[in-house]
């Protein structure tokens, strides 16, 4: 039979900070007093086992899971060969358009339609590429 005592999780260092730290926002939103955040501080890092911090924050909210950023950033570029194909081919065709539209002399700058269309077809590879990327996302084969 495992005692109760045994089947106990000590805590780390890292936990200890990052529930000290939800401790210091609720203080910082109002939902502590500065009695409560300091009491409660002090119980964190005296805390032996993840039970105990559990408990020091058992009547707070959640925070909201954090939000995807924007989805075509330089980590999104080097992390996909791809993303950076598509990126050089709309810069490529843009300035082909640019240069066509210079040559020719044209008074109206339609360059804009196609160079419009390409960014948002490079927008939508790179949104779905981080969909993709999130935690349980399904695997493609």
């Amino acid at each position: 039979m495992e005692d109760n005592r045994t089947a106990r999780i000590r805590a780390a260092d890292a936990d200890r900070e990052r529930v000290a730290t939800t401790v210091q926002t609720a203080g910082s939103e109002g939902r502590l007093t500065l009695e409560e955040v300091e009491e409660r501080l002090t119980r964190v890092y005296a805390a032996k086992f993840t039970d105990e911090l559990t408990a020091l924050t058992a009547d707070l909210p959640r925070p909201a899971p954090a939000r995807p950023g924007f989805p075509l950033t330089l980590a999104a570029l080097r992390r996909h060969p791809a993303l950076r194909l598509h990126l050089a081919v709309v810069v490529v065709i843009s300035v082909v358009a640019i240069v066509r539209w210079a040559v020719l002399g044209a008074g109206f700058f339609w360059p804009a339609f196609p160079m419009f269309w390409l960014a948002v077809s490079l927008l939508v590879h790179a949104g779905m590429r981080s969909v993709r990327e999130r935690p349980g996302a399904p695997v493609p084969y």
